[in-house]
């Protein structure tokens, strides 16, 4: 099974988010993960709320913040958007979904973003 991991600086939200998403609705078809050049204590708490309310998944019950190395090697290895600072991996990436962070903004704005993700993990060709 391939290895998708999703990276963004922090690995506290749109990571996060991918990778919950990722198990929810293609892991008997990947091996999805999340990690971060830095991290964070815990994962943003909008992130965490909204993922359960919208798809009944509990983040924090089975993820948390790490750091590239603490992953195994990706297959394919995916930025979630640099706007927050480009993280090195020590490899290209096989994509950029160049998605805003929703940090510190409103519910909607978290949605959208989330739904954007979801929609990128079903249309996942790898």
């Amino acid at each position: 099974m391939k290895k998708v991991a999703f990276i963004c600086v922090h690995n506290s939200c749109r990571s996060q988010i991918a990778e919950a998403l990722g198990k929810h609705f293609r892991g008997a078809e990947f091996e999805f993960y999340s990690a971060g050049t830095e991290t964070k204590p815990q994962i943003n708490q909008d992130a965490v709320r909204l993922v359960e309310r919208l798809y009944g998944i509990d983040m924090e019950q089975t993820q948390f913040s790490k750091t590239f190395d603490k992953i195994p090697a990706p297959d394919i290895a995916i930025s979630m958007g640099c706007d927050v600072g480009y993280p090195f991996i020590g490899r290209d990436f096989d994509d950029n979904w160049g998605l805003p962070d929703p940090t510190g903004k409103s519910d909607d704005e978290f949605i959208k973003v989330i739904r954007a993700i979801e929609e990128k993990i079903l249309l996942l060709n790898c």
